[in-house]
C-alpha cells in the first residue's frame, strides 16, 4: 500500500510543477517521544468540536487555545473542554494572535472555507505545522499558493480526508493498482445529502460578541445576516464552494486517488435550484464532467439534496468502474466489489461501520487521521502523511472546476501545467478573487 500511496503523492503533486516554488529548509522543531506538542483549535462551532477530541485524545498532545471570531462560542466550548477535561484553555478571536504564539506548535482549521487556504499559509510562515479541513482552499490560485507555503517552510500540512487513513479504503484503491477489476477508467462521486430550505433571514445588526471583520477576513465584507453565520455560508460562493465543495471533498480526492490522475483538461457541469426559493446561491443539483482525454479516463459527480435513491447501497461514496466489475466505496470508510456481468460479489472490506456520531471508527476516523498527523510532526516527515497538502490542492481544485463550469454554462478546457484554462481570460479570473484589506494570500508566500 505504502507504494501506491507515493506513486499516487509523486502523480499528483507534479501534475502541475509549472508553479511550484523551490523548497526552501528552514529549521523545525524536532519532538522526542516525551515531548508535548500544543495545538490550537481555529474554528469551533462546526468540525471544530471533533478537531479538540481528536487532538487530546493523542498521546503528549495538548490543546492549549481555541479561537474562533465568536466569543460566545469560545466560551461555550471553554465551559465543555473544563467539564470533559478538567482543564483550563486559553480563549483568542484572533488567528493571527494565535499563529504569532510561539509556544503553539500545530494549528488544525476547522473555519469557513474562505480561510483555509491564508491560515495555512500563515500558520506555515510562522513555523508551524497545520491540520486544515476541507477543502483546503476556496480557489485553485489560493491552493496553489498553500501548496508553495508547505514546500517552501517546510512544513507538514494535512488535509482534512479521513478516507485516506482508512485501511478499508486503502485495500480497495490497492486492489484497482494490482488489477483486480482491470483496466479502472471511470470513478463517479456521489453526495446524496439531506438538504433543505435554509430560507432567507435578511440583514441584521451584529450580535454581540462577534468579530465580523475577521469572520468575513479575505472575503467581500456583507451586510452581516444570519443567511451566512454560522453555517449557511457553505451555499454561498464568496464563502463557501456548494456541496461539491463541502462532503464532495472526501469524493473528488478519491476519485483522484483511485484513477491515479490530476486536474482534468475537459470539465462541463449542470445543475440548479430546483426545490427552494432561498438565500442559496449554490446549486441544489449539480451534475459535472471531467475528463482525461489523454489517459482514457472520466470522472463523473453528483450532488443531490433531498428525496433521492441510492446507487449499488451508497447515498454518499464512489464507483469505480473497470473491465472485469465495479467497487463501491461507502463513504463510512467500507467497499464491495461486483465482477462481471452478473455482478457477482467480491473481495469486501470495513473498518468497523459509524460511531454514535455517525463519523467513521478507527484509523479512518478523525481520530486516527489525526494521529497519522501528529506521528509525521513528531518525526518532521511528510512522506508519512496520508493527506499531504497537494492532494488537498488537487481534491479542492476538481471541486472549483466543476463549479466554474456550472457558472459560466460552458464546456471549459484546462492545462493542468500552468494552471489556467486555454485561451479563456473570463473563466482565468474565476481562479482567484479580490482580497480584502489585511487579509490577502500573497503572490509571493
Amino acid at each position: 500500500m505504502e507504494q501506491t500511496r507515493r506513486a499516487f503523492l509523486k502523480r499528483t503533486a507534479t501534475a502541475s510543477t509549472a508553479a511550484i516554488v523551490a523548497p526552501t529548509v528552514i529549521s523545525a522543531k524536532v519532538f522526542g517521544a516525551n515531548d508535548r506538542i500544543n495545538a490550537a483549535v481555529l474554528g469551533l462551532n462546526g468540525r471544530g468540536k471533533s478537531h479538540v477530541k481528536s487532538l487530546m485524545a493523542q498521546e503528549n498532545v495538548q490543546v492549549t487555545t481555541l479561537c474562533d471570531p465568536d466569543m460566545n462560542i469560545l466560551q461555550k466550548r471553554q465551559k465543555e473542554f473544563k467539564e470533559t477535561y478538567n482543564e483550563d484553555v486559553a480563549l483568542e478571536q484572533d488567528l493571527r494572535r494565535v499563529i504569532e504564539d510561539k509556544d503553539i506548535d500545530v494549528v488544525s482549521i476547522a473555519t469557513p472555507n474562505h480561510w483555509h487556504s491564508l491560515a495555512v499559509i500563515w500558520a506555515c510562515q510562522a513555523g508551524k505545522d497545520a491540520y486544515v479541513e476541507k477543502p483546503g482552499s476556496h480557489n485553485i490560485w489560493e491552493g496553489r499558493k498553500m501548496v508553495e507555503a508547505a514546500h517552501k517552510y517546510d512544513r507538514i500540512v494535512q488535509h482534512g480526508v479521513q478516507l485516506r487513513s482508512s485501511p478499508a479504503v486503502q485495500e480497495a484503491v490497492q486492489l484497482m493498482r494490482d488489477g483486480y477489476i482491470g483496466r479502472v477508467y471511470m470513478a463517479r462521486g456521489l453526495v446524496f445529502r439531506w438538504r433543505g430550505d435554509i430560507g432567507n433571514f435578511g440583514f441584521s445588526p451584529v450580535p454581540d460578541g462577534l468579530d465580523y471583520d475577521l469572520w468575513t477576513g479575505p472575503a467581500p465584507m456583507r451586510p452581516f445576516t444570519r443567511n451566512l453565520v454560522h453555517y449557511n455560508w457553505h451555499w454561498n460562493w464568496d464563502y463557501g464552494n456548494g456541496d461539491v465543495g463541502n462532503q464532495g471533498i472526501h469524493e473528488t480526492d478519491l476519485c483522484m486517488w483511485g484513477l491515479d490522475v490530476g486536474f482534468p483538461t475537459q470539465i462541463t457541469s449542470m445543475g440548479g435550484k430546483f426545490l427552494w426559493n432561498d438565500s442559496k446561491e449554490v446549486p441544489e443539483v449539480l451534475t459535472s464532467i471531467y475528463k482525461y482525454p489523454d489517459e482514457d479516463k472520466i470522472i463523473q459527480f453528483e450532488v443531490r439534496p433531498w428525496c433521492t435513491n441510492e446507487e449499488q447501497g451508497a447515498t454518499v461514496g464512489n464507483i469505480f468502474y473497470g473491465e472485469k466489475g465495479i467497487i463501491v466505496v461507502d463513504g463510512y470508510n467500507k467497499y464491495k466489489s461486483y465482477l462481471g456481468k452478473n455482478r457477482e460479489p467480491g473481495k469486501s472490506g470495513d473498518d468497523g461501520g459509524k460511531a454514535a456520531s455517525g463519523m467513521a471508527r478507527g484509523a479512518g476516523g478523525t481520530t486516527g487521521h489525526f494521529t497519522n498527523f501528529i506521528e509525521a510532526v513528531r518525526k518532521h516527515d511528510k512522506t508519512i502523511l496520508n493527506g499531504p497538502v497537494e492532494t488537498a490542492h488537487l481534491a479542492s481544485g476538481l471541486a472549483h472546476l466543476g463549479n466554474i463550469a456550472y457558472r459560466l454554462e460552458r464546456v471549459l478546457t484546462f492545462n493542468p501545467n500552468s494552471e489556467r484554462f486555454v485561451n479563456d481570460p473570463v473563466a482565468d479570473k474565476m481562479l482567484t478573487r479580490n482580497y480584502r484589506g489585511d487579509y490577502v494570500v500573497p503572490n509571493k508566500v
